[in-house]
């Protein structure tokens, strides 16, 4: 039985398209170069030897990372002609969208590969909600409509496959290093764009970074998603916090009473349930506290807290009963929830008076209508202040120009999404993923221009990629 999974492709031509991007990797030696024979233990380290890397050529442009700012790349990138390659660590597209649960999309209602995505997720009864800027989605169908378009637009993508290292030959970046279970690998192109959303291109590349409040060093908290079934969701819309955002304040008060009466002072104080679908949730209940994304150990320890609590709380709100009767987790994250990275120095750098003044620019890449979102940083704060606004009292609309997204220490690499140029208070407002979607585009079409014109990406005008981004959108 031949079935049609969506766009006209036969699952069978499907799967064929999804596997040319690594057919030609299967033909390298396995796990060439990773052999460690001749290293020896000199004091605290292991000194290796020198070694070959397998060395492969084949892409214009080369995006870190897949998570809503990686995709858009790529596919902008891919559809403006480039030869793309995308990598991710995770064994799916999407990053906070889908290993993520994130199932809530926030400033979404802008031109572009945005406003492509809420129709065909609308075609397939997977978004929900009145709202065009905020909407819920189902995760399962996000993965497959981002694998479906990149596997239409030619983008070869590389999945459970990690950056671990850049080289960089006088001020240009040249190549990336992943490791996978094929070993090490060494991969070489013209532009590379950093959505690893931790910034972890950029850093290996040895760019100037911040991370954090510039004053402390504090960082926001971690969240760990997960989706569970309720008996009845009409029982909680007391509860609920819906797109409009209207009685969410409220809302979140009584899911903290209902866990503090269960017994559970929960970590974060704003306990939060959005609606899914039927009689599927979202729960935003926890935080992680003072760890930073690039500690491979605090966020391990984190992942296992946060989900240790999260089942001790749907635990303790299940035996209340009421409203809460039978309510069961379905899922919990893959990827822990991760609001503050690295921030690579860029060519211009967003900065907290841009959301005062309502900053404009010549070269804008994106309009931010989220307003700041500042979690706190410690769990005594957020039992005072549990969402803190960085000092701007009334945020207006404001410009994220390309320069924010052109490494400023390293030619040849732009970044997109959290990892752009700007400081703590302005990143609390721009993270969320209509804006990585954004300046994905964004970065994949001037990418795509400088890679096959043999420029460097701020050699490229913001009104040529703008046109070729135009007339895609309107193809598309």
């Amino acid at each position: 039985m031949n079935v049609t999974v969506s766009h006209g492709f036969s699952r069978r031509r499907f799967f064929q398209k999804a596997l040319t991007g690594a057919a030609g990797a299967a033909a390298l030696p396995p796990l060439a170069g990773c052999a460690t024979s001749g290293a020896a233990f000199v004091g605290d380290c292991l000194r290796e030897p020198s070694r070959e890397t397998p060395l492969r050529e084949d892409a214009d442009v080369i995006v870190c990372g897949a998570g809503p700012a990686g995709v858009a790349a790529a596919l902008a990138a891919a559809r403006a002609g480039a030869r793309t390659r995308l990598f991710d660590a995770n064994g799916c597209l999407g990053g906070v969208w889908t290993a993520g649960l994130l199932t809530w999309i926030f400033d979404f209602d802008k031109p572009g590969l945005t406003r492509e995505l809420s129709q065909k997720l609308d075609a397939r009864g997977a978004r929900h909600g009145s709202q065009r800027s905020m909407f819920a989605y189902e995760p399962e169908e996000m993965k497959v409509l981002l694998e479906e378009l990149c596997v239409e637009a030619g983008v070869l993508t590389r999945l459970h496959t990690r950056v671990a290292a850049a080289h960089v030959e006088g001020r240009r970046l040249a190549a990336v290093i992943t490791e996978s279970s094929s070993g090490r690998e060494a991969w070489r192109a013209p532009v590379f764009i950093d959505a690893t959303g931790d910034g972890d291109l950029g850093a290996f590349a040895g760019c100037g970074w911040h991370i954090g409040c510039t004053e402390t060093g504090e960082c926001q908290p971690l969240t760990l998603n997960a989706l569970a079934a309720v008996r009845d969701v009409s029982l909680l819309k007391d509860h609920l916090t819906c797109d409009d955002l209207k009685g969410h304040v409220a809302a979140t008060q009584r899911n903290l009473a209902e866990l503090q009466r269960a017994g559970v002072d929960p970590s974060y104080h704003m306990p939060t349930i959005f609606p899914v679908r039927d009689n599927i949730v979202l729960l935003m209940f926890n935080h992680e506290y003072g760890v930073k994304p690039y500690d491979a150990d605090g966020m391990t320890a984190a992942t296992l807290r946060a989900r240790r609590e999260i089942h001790a709380m749907v635990g303790a709100l299940r035996k209340l009963g009421g409203p809460w009767e039978g309510i069961r987790l379905i899922a919990t994250a893959e990827q822990i929830g991760i609001r503050d990275g690295r921030r690579i120095r860029g060519r211009f750098t967003v900065v907290k008076d841009d959301l005062i003044s309502g900053a404009r620019h010549p070269d804008a890449v994106c309009r931010v209508t989220f307003g700041v979102d500042i979690h706190a940083a410690t769990r005594d704060k957020n039992k005072r202040e549990t969402i803190g606004r960085g000092g701007v009292a009334r945020m207006l609309p404001y410009d994220i120009p390309l320069r924010a997204l052109i490494a400023k220490d390293v030619d040849g690499l732009l970044t997109a999404g959290r990892c752009i140029s700007g400081d703590f208070v302005a990143h609390a407002s721009y993270r969320v993923t209509g804006n990585a979607v954004a300046t994905g585009e964004a970065s994949g079409v001037v990418a795509a221009i400088a890679a096959k014109s043999g420029r460097l990406p701020h050699e490229v005008d913001w009104s040529e990629a703008k046109a070729l981004l135009n007339r895609e959108n309107a193809g598309a």
